[in-house]
């Protein structure tokens, strides 16, 4: 298997794309959370005392998705088209986080998206950490992926 980040000497590189086509590239990406069902009622309830977690961590993500390029040395810088972030607040103790990035453009936007739902998750942990230490991030994948060359994919 050939690593594209990878030139003929093993070192790494930044990948040329100039000579490929733009075309609509899409992203979905989540992350979990886990907490105590307590914390988790504080924020369905919007009762941190530190305020509307879930708007910012919306504003997080997004926020993330545009900079990914600042974040990871390899990436290119994309013009996005849209970025979203929706939290879905999973009963007893659970908070899934999807972001959806989309571009026009000639690379994926695959880390944009996992960018996002990663920071959307961290910030959830970090408006919620004085009541909830212990919660647990995981489970940040791609979900699905289309545009370019390879086409579609979703996972399983």
């Amino acid at each position: 298997m050939e690593l594209s980040h990878l030139n003929e000497r093993g070192e790494v590189r930044m990948v040329y794309v100039g000579d490929k086509q733009p075309t609509k590239r899409e992203a979905v990406a989540q992350a979990l959370v886990l907490m105590k069902p307590e914390t988790f009622a504080l924020l369905k309830e919007g009762a941190l005392k530190k305020g509307d977690a879930v708007a910012a961590a919306r504003i997080a993500g997004i926020m993330a998705a545009k900079r990914t390029h600042e974040l990871l040395p390899l990436c290119h810088p994309l013009p996005l088209d849209g970025a979203e972030v929706e939290l879905e607040f999973l009963e007893p103790d659970k908070l899934r986080i999807t972001a959806s990035v989309t571009t026009l453009h000639r690379t994926g936007v695959e880390m944009e998206a996992l960018t996002a739902a990663s920071v959307a998750a961290l910030t959830i942990y970090d408006m919620c950490k004085a009541v909830d230490r212990g919660m647990e991030i995981s489970n940040i994948r791609l979900k699905k992926k289309n545009g370019g060359k390879s086409g579609l994919f979703e996972a399983e």
